[in-house]
C-alpha cells in the first residue's frame, strides 16, 4: 500500500506494556516532533495524530487518511495551559464542562488562536479540543511538546478502529508508527459541543449525553443529522467535519429500526426477499434477536453478535469490528439489528448505526 503523495511508508509497530511504556512513547514523540505521524489509541477509538500546529504534518494525516480537503481535525491536549495555546475567548460554560469531563470523551469547540493553521480547522475560526482520558494519547502530547491533530485511525469514510488491528488494515505503510495498545474502552468517537454558539449545539452524540451536558450548562439544541430527523445547522455540522460519509464499509448496509418485537419481524422479511433475489446476506444481532426461533436458520447466514439490546455500551465497543468483519465476507448486503435501548450511549449508538447504513427501516 502506498500513501496518496505516492512515497510508500515503512510502518513501525509497537506493542506497549509496562516494561517499555517509556521507551515506546519517547519514540512515538520524536516521531511527532520531526512532523511524522502516530496512530495511537483512546478511551474512544484509535486517533492518527501529528502536530497539530505544523500544517505540514498536518497535510500527511489527510493523505495517509485519504481525507478530503477542508474537513476539519480537532486537537488533543495535556493540560489546561494547552488549551490556551490553541484557543481563545473562552466561555465560562466551556470551563464548567471541562471541570465535570475533562479527562473524558467531549471534545468542545471554540474559537480558534491564530497559531492553529487553516489545514486544521478546515479553514474556519473555530477549533474542537479534547483532554482525552488516556494514558497513552496524554503523554504522547506532553512529550512531543505540542497539541496533536488526531482524526480516527482509518481510511476516510470507514468504520473507525477499536482495535491497532483495524489501523494496521488501513493505514500499514501510510503512516510512520502505530502505537497497539489494545481495545479500546468505549468503541465510539466522542461527543463533540460548539460552544461558540448560544445556546451550545450538540454537534455529535457519544458517551457524554445531552441530558449529561444541560446538567452542568443548561439549554443545549441539536446540531447534528441523525439519518432521520434533519435540522437546519447546516453551518454546526460544517464546524464538527460531518459534511462527509462516516463510519460505512464497502457493503451495502440496512438498518432495521424500532422496537423489541417488530424489528425481528421486519429483518426476517427482508430476509426472505433477500434470498429469493440471490443475495448474499450477513447481519448484526442483539443477543436476542438472535435468540428468537425465528432465527434457527441464523446457521445458515454470516452473522455477528452485537451484545445484549438493554446494554449498548457492549455494543458501542463491539459496533466497527462488527462492520468491518461483515465487510471482509463478501456479502451483497448487511442487515444491522436496531431494537437496541436508548439508555446510555444507546442515542450515539444509534447514531452511527445511521450514518453507517444507506437503506433504513423504521418499524
Amino acid at each position: 500500500m502506498q500513501a496518496e503523495n505516492g512515497n510508500k511508508v515503512e510502518t513501525l509497530v509497537f506493542r506497549v506494556s509496562e516494561e517499555n511504556f517509556d521507551a515506546v512513547l519517547d519514540k512515538a514523540a520524536a516521531i511527532i516532533r520531526s512532523g511524522g505521524t502516530v496512530a495511537f489509541p483512546t478511551e474512544t477509538v484509535y486517533g492518527l495524530g501529528a502536530d497539530g500546529l505544523n500544517p505540514d504534518a498536518v497535510l500527511k494525516i489527510f493523505e495517509a487518511k485519504e481525507r478530503p480537503p477542508g474537513n476539519p481535525l480537532s486537537l488533543l491536549v495535556h493540560s489546561r495551559e494547552d488549551l490556551g495555546k490553541v484557543a481563545r475567548n473562552i466561555p465560562e460554560k466551556a470551563f464548567r464542562l471541562m471541570d465535570a469531563f475533562w479527562p473524558g470523551p467531549l471534545t468542545i469547540v471554540l474559537e480558534k488562536n491564530d497559531i492553529v493553521p487553516a489545514i486544521t480547522s478546515g479553514n474556519l475560526q473555530s477549533i474542537g479540543v479534547r483532554m482525552p482520558d488516556h494514558k497513552i494519547p496524554l503523554e504522547l502530547v506532553k512529550r512531543a511538546g505540542t497539541p496533536l491533530a488526531a482524526p480516527s485511525a482509518n481510511l476516510s469514510g470507514k468504520p473507525s478502529p477499536s482495535f491497532a488491528s483495524h489501523v494496521i488494515a488501513d493505514l500499514i505503510d501510510r503512516v510512520d508508527a502505530i502505537i497497539d495498545g489494545g481495545e479500546v474502552i468505549i468503541g465510539l468517537e466522542s461527543t463533540v459541543i460548539d460552544m461558540t454558539v448560544e445556546p451550545p449545539a450538540l454537534l455529535r452524540p457519544g458517551a457524554v449525553r445531552s441530558g449529561d451536558l444541560e446538567k452542568i450548562i443548561g439549554k443545549v439544541q441539536p446540531g447534528y443529522k441523525d439519518g432521520e430527523a434533519r435540522t437546519d445547522a447546516a453551518l454546526l455540522e460544517k464546524r464538527a467535519g460531518q459534511k462527509y460519509g462516516h463510519y460505512t464499509p464497502d457493503t451495502k448496509v440496512v438498518l432495521v429500526e424500532g422496537g423489541s418485537k417488530s424489528v425481528p419481524e421486519k429483518i426476517v422479511k427482508l430476509l426472505e426477499i433477500y434470498r429469493n433475489e440471490g443475495q448474499k446476506v450477513g447481519l448484526l444481532l442483539t443477543e436476542e434477536t438472535a435468540g428468537l426461533p425465528a432465527f434457527k436458520m441464523l446457521g445458515t447466514y454470516e452473522y455477528f453478535l452485537l451484545g445484549p439490546r438493554e446494554e449498548p455500551e457492549v455494543a458501542a465497543r463491539k459496533l466497527f469490528e462488527g462492520l468491518r468483519n461483515m465487510d471482509r465476507r463478501g456479502l451483497d448486503i448487511i442487515v444491522a439489528d436496531g431494537s437496541f435501548s436508548h439508555s446510555g450511549i444507546g442515542d450515539a449508538l444509534i447514531n452511527r448505526l445511521r450514518e453507517a447504513s444507506s437503506v433504513k427501516f423504521v418499524v
